[in-house]
């Protein structure tokens, strides 16, 4: 799909659909003539995610007008637009409107929101269906553009922005959605190396040998149960000049299936556990497009990558296995493999000259219970780092919460016979699954982000697929944009 920037006046832009805001209240006084019917019918209410569809309508040269919802006036984000814009393209792809184009103007013809209309409209456009043979009524969208009749300079950079920031956003969806016969551990390395060779970063891959030769024992012994070897795959953003002493390093969870091991899960709802390299196919997916954004920050991800089997080499609950830091686990609980290889993953971040950490994953259940489908869990030792992540969330539209991360709870994660155990009991088990990562941060300042409720829809949403919505990589890619000392 293409997507451009138009600055001619909204009646002269042309094209299949004309999608323009409806906000809720008084009726835009430019449509009082050509839709007076339609808002005099009840039709047109500017309910959000709202769809009318007008044919001809007079004084218009774009085929059709599409009204879309858009709530109050003084209510409209960027976030807000975002999801609009994809809602709208959606609406106009399933009646096979194939040239699309959004208006904006006055207080919305500015980057923000032109940047989140490509964005929104690039997400929209997105379907997991590469595996379906039969593809007979397939809509395509071909343009999609933004009006902004004249509008303030630098619009074609925030485009731009929306663009690359969207593409690598469907990069982590395409990753999650690929089945795990598919995308082995070997496989997700290959194509993190075949990005970082388009985009000019630099991509190194440990594989099993070199990870034992450093101690890797605990990510090591969650990958023994499979028959597909494990890698860590490392990729590396320098900028030109870099105008901070800081390195920030994003390290996420790649367990490319999850059958939970000895402790094996229930069948029913298995397949989805393809997901669960959802916080590495972020990280990969932030760093495609700091590549082309190029942020003044150092920016180093690390992604461990395995597949957790139950084997006959698997390792068992009883286990003691010891890290990289030199820590000893007793592995009560083989499904909770993830914080397992975190540990590795941070301790390495560390040795690679990270001074800040940001992880990623789909750690726990618990924080579906706690938040739902709606928010990221965000853990941290870190009130700077934390209120930097958050901002950027905010800037970003992924609601993101902040969960407490008390020393009390450490105390759940005692073992007799090791360090510490890898899962605290039921009680606050998002909260101990971060306690656990903490201890691997250490001092360094650290953020812990609980992806497992938000990294998939079990439903489609009016502006986006069902499947994987690629959580994080907005805001992963906003913390090193905006990034303050």
């Amino acid at each position: 799909m293409n997507v451009s920037l138009d600055r001619r006046s909204m009646e002269a832009l042309e094209g299949d659909v004309l999608v323009v805001l409806a906000f809720e209240g008084k009726p835009d006084e430019r449509f009082k003539e050509s839709l007076s019917e339609a808002y005099a019918s009840g039709e047109v209410s500017g309910k959000i995610y709202e769809m009318t569809v007008v044919h001809r309508a007079p004084g218009f040269k774009a085929k059709r007008l599409l009204l879309a919802g858009a709530g109050p006036r003084e209510n409209l984000t960027p976030a807000e637009l975002r999801r609009i814009s994809g809602a709208a393209l959606r609406h106009a792809k399933l009646k096979s409107l194939r040239n699309i184009t959004l208006f904006l103007d006055g207080e919305f013809a500015k980057d923000p929101f032109v940047t989140a209309a490509a964005e929104g409209a690039i997400l929209g456009d997105y379907e997991p269906d590469r595996y379906k043979t039969e593809k007979k009524d397939v809509k395509v969208v071909d343009s999609f553009t933004v009006g902004v009749a004249g509008g303030e300079p630098g619009l074609n950079k925030a485009l731009e922005r929306g663009r690359i920031i969207a593409e690598s956003q469907n990069l982590t969806r395409d990753l999650v959605s690929e089945p795990a016969n598919q995308l082995t551990p070997l496989a997700l390395a290959e194509k993190a190396r075949l990005m970082a060779g388009e985009t000019g970063l630099d991509c190194e891959v440990l594989d099993r040998e070199r990870m034992k030769q450093l101690g890797m024992g605990s990510l090591l012994g969650v990958a023994q149960g499979s028959a597909e070897p494990p890698a860590l795959i490392v990729l590396r953003y320098k900028p030109r000049a870099a105008k901070t002493s800081a390195h920030l390093g994003y390290v996420g969870k790649g367990v490319t299936f999850d059958t939970g091991g000895i402790s094996i899960k229930p069948a029913d709802g298995m397949e989805k556990m393809k997901y669960d390299m959802a916080g590495g196919a972020a990280m990969i997916g932030t760093m495609r497009a700091l590549a082309q954004l190029r942020p003044p920050i150092p920016v180093t991800a690390i992604i461990p990558a395995v597949e957790n089997m139950p084997g006959s080499r698997a390792q068992r609950p009883g286990d003691i296995v010891t890290t990289l830091s030199g820590k000893t686990i007793e592995v009560i609980n083989t499904d909770a493999e993830g914080r397992l290889i975190l540990a590795d993953a941070l301790t390495y971040a560390k040795r690679l000259g990270c001074t800040h950490l940001v992880d990623a994953a789909t750690l726990t259940g618990s924080i579906v219970v706690a938040l739902g489908f709606i928010n990221v869990g965000v853990f941290g030792t870190d009130d700077g780092l934390m209120n930097q992540l958050l901002e950027a969330s905010r800037f970003a539209g992924e609601k993101m919460w902040r969960m407490p991360l008390d020393d009390d709870y450490r105390e759940q994660l005692k073992s007799a016979f090791a360090d510490m155990t890898n899962v605290g009991g039921r009680p606050g088990g998002a909260i101990t699954a971060a306690m656990f990562l903490r201890e691997f941060a250490d001092k360094t300042p650290w953020a812990h982000l609980d992806i497992a409720g938000t990294a998939w829809l079990d439903d489609a949403k009016p502006f986006m697929s069902k499947g994987p919505s690629g959580v994080g990589v907005r805001t992963f890619v906003e913390l090193a944009m905006s990034w303050q000392e």
